[in-house]
């Protein structure tokens, strides 16, 4: 292949249709603190997500910090070992203990029948992660912290726009945090926001990402800085007009994929469940023993011919150095995160992906055979 293909690009409307909200941005001088821009957006992105309260980030990673600060969350939290890193730092950053559990084999998302075992007295919420967009089970979840009585965060960086018969997935667990970084379904070039249920929580959420300020001369809780500027907020609003554009394109990217690729020995296909509106945000096949070459040395072949895949998500959060010492980690606790780990590879996918490099892709993986 002549060009490069990354595993994702940003969507990018046309920069003359940007242009004239900046001019706004420009003439009115407001470039932070709860401006136009963002309030705007505020209220479009609850009409087309469906969520009743939402607060938005610079960015998703301190969106996950101020929302385990606005729970309270202390303690041990069970979370999942098979996500970006983002889950568990934030975590640790606020004095929490992740405690890993293993995956459900078919969704990569933290099974249920597994997480009633890591529960302990010091247990108090479960951050679980809608990986790849596909929701997990979350009526299961809710059982659980019902009957024993903890808190439900959702890394739901890559969920925007999922939805089930009830409507958003966003509107599972005490709150649901999404990432708007340029990697995104949607993205704001960085940013982030906390799903919450009401106002009164929003209210706190909005306090915490702004210092804990609440007025001009009262501080009421030691907050941080998590306010989206104007200039990432106006980008949102023109990114919105998009969307469902962008998504249709990654549908119909994704079953290109999975016609060319569903007979290729040694490739396995994540199964999709007709039970939920997706957004397509990645495409993630497994490297099976009967494929020719293993995993990485696919992912080297595909990147010689400038084909850039990932690794999404290898090594396992529970390996990194900080996170080995925690008892839970041990691979013997995650036999099938491990395994999943071993196989995944994301091949690209982005809405100005063209359909013959979909084509060329799937083509040189079949030829390897």
């Amino acid at each position: 292949m002549k060009k490069s293909i990354f595993v994702t690009q940003p969507n990018m409307p046309d920069l003359e249709e940007f242009v004239p909200y900046l001019q706004k941005i420009w003439d009115n001088k407001i470039l932070t603190n709860n401006g136009p821009m963002h309030h705007e957006l505020e209220l479009r992105l609850k009409e087309y997500l469906g969520v009743p309260e939402i607060s938005l980030f610079n960015n998703g990673t301190i969106a996950l910090l101020t929302a385990l600060q606005a729970e309270r969350i202390t303690g041990d939290v069970i979370t999942t070992p098979f996500s970006f890193i983002a889950t568990a730092n934030s975590l640790v950053w606020n004095g929490v203990r992740p405690i890993f559990s293993d995956i459900d084999p078919s969704t990569f998302n933290l099974d249920p029948s597994k997480i009633e075992a890591a529960i302990t007295p010091q247990t108090t919420a479960i951050m679980p992660v809608h990986c790849y967009g596909t929701p997990c089970d979350v009526e299961a979840i809710e059982k659980i912290a019902d009957n024993y009585n903890l808190k439900v965060i959702y890394d739901a960086a890559h969920a925007f726009g999922v939805r089930n018969s009830k409507g958003s997935i966003l509107n599972y667990g005490n709150l649901s945090v999404l990432s708007f970084h340029a990697t995104k379904v949607f993205n704001t070039f960085e940013g982030g926001a906390i799903i919450s249920p009401d106002a009164k929580t929003k209210k706190r959420i909005d306090n915490l990402k702004n210092f804990g300020i609440l007025d001009e001369t009262t501080v009421v809780a030691p907050g941080i800085n998590g306010k989206m500027s104007e200039i990432s907020a106006a980008f949102g609003l023109v990114q919105l007009n998009h969307i469902d554009g962008a998504i249709a394109k990654r549908r119909e990217i994704d079953g290109l994929y999975r016609s060319g690729l569903q007979n290729i020995g040694g490739i396995t296909l994540p199964k999709r469940t007709t039970d939920y509106a997706l957004n397509y945000s990645y495409f993630p096949v497994l490297v099976e023993p009967d494929y020719p070459m293993d995993r990485d040395s696919l992912y080297e072949h595909l990147k010689s011919i400038g084909v850039y895949s990932r690794r999404y998500f290898y090594p396992l959060m529970s390996e990194f150095p900080m996170y080995r010492g925690i008892r839970s980690s041990d691979p013997s606790n995650l036999p099938v995160a491990s395994a999943i780990a071993s196989k995944i590879l994301c091949l690209p996918i982005y809405p100005d992906l063209s359909l013959n490099d979909v084509g060329r892709i799937i083509d040189e993986i079949g030829l390897v055979t």
